[in-house]
């Protein structure tokens, strides 16, 4: 998809959006990926440039799960959801 059309077919989200707030939640496997991350990070910046709040909020799934780990006890999930 060229430049072009993919601004045409953002612009009625840019116009929707702006001078929103916008969460965007990376999950913790998108921490320790440097080009999802980096990725992501370019992301919010066009949104903010396009004139949205960004607010990004990282996740710590893997972490949390090694010290869990480290600690002797076995994490647990139901419906992908840590108990």
């Amino acid at each position: 998809m060229k430049r072009e059309e993919v601004l045409m077919e953002a612009l009625p989200y840019i116009q929707q959006f702006h001078g929103q707030t916008i969460v965007i939640k990376l999950g913790g496997h998108a921490m320790v990926d440097e080009e999802v991350l980096m990725n992501a990070i370019k992301d919010a910046i066009l949104l903010h440039y396009v004139g949205m709040r960004v607010v990004l909020v990282h996740g710590g799934g893997p972490e949390i799960t090694e010290k869990m780990k480290a600690l002797g006890k076995e994490p647990k999930f139901v419906g992908g959801l840590r108990i």
